[in-house]
């Protein structure tokens, strides 16, 4: 194959040509579109953490049952949630709650003590 520029055949028509000619032009957009998406993907690490999802599996001593599950367990794809996880989740909602609620108290409680004490510059003066 000969790197000179291409060239339309000799006994082409004009209608053949422009034919050709647009074709090639739609081929060059698809792949300026093409190499924009992939420096895209490079740019914003999705490359890099294919490939090292990929050779993780690659280097995988006895390889899973499915690839794709091994795939999304790595990428860190939503699972189906366990009820432990449901669970745990409650838990700590719940726990939020009477956290705030503590703090609210404390909050109440420390001002009803000020009533009672004397400020600090005071109990440093005796």
């Amino acid at each position: 194959m000969s790197s000179a520029a291409w060239s339309p055949p000799a006994r082409v028509s004009g209608a053949s040509y422009a034919a050709v000619a647009v074709t090639m032009a739609h081929y060059k957009a698809a792949d300026s579109k093409r190499e924009q998406f992939r420096r895209y993907l490079e740019k914003s690490g999705v490359l890099d953490t294919l490939t090292k999802v990929l050779v993780a599996l690659y280097e995988e001593p006895e390889k899973p049952t499915s690839a794709l599950d091994f795939l999304k367990h790595h990428l860190g794809a939503a699972t189906p949630e366990s009820p432990e996880i449901e669970l745990l989740r409650l838990e700590l909602a719940e726990m939020k709650e009477k956290y705030e609620a503590t703090v609210e108290e404390n909050k109440k409680l420390k001002a009803k003590l000020a009533q009672y004490e004397p400020p600090q510059e005071e109990k440093r003066a005796e």
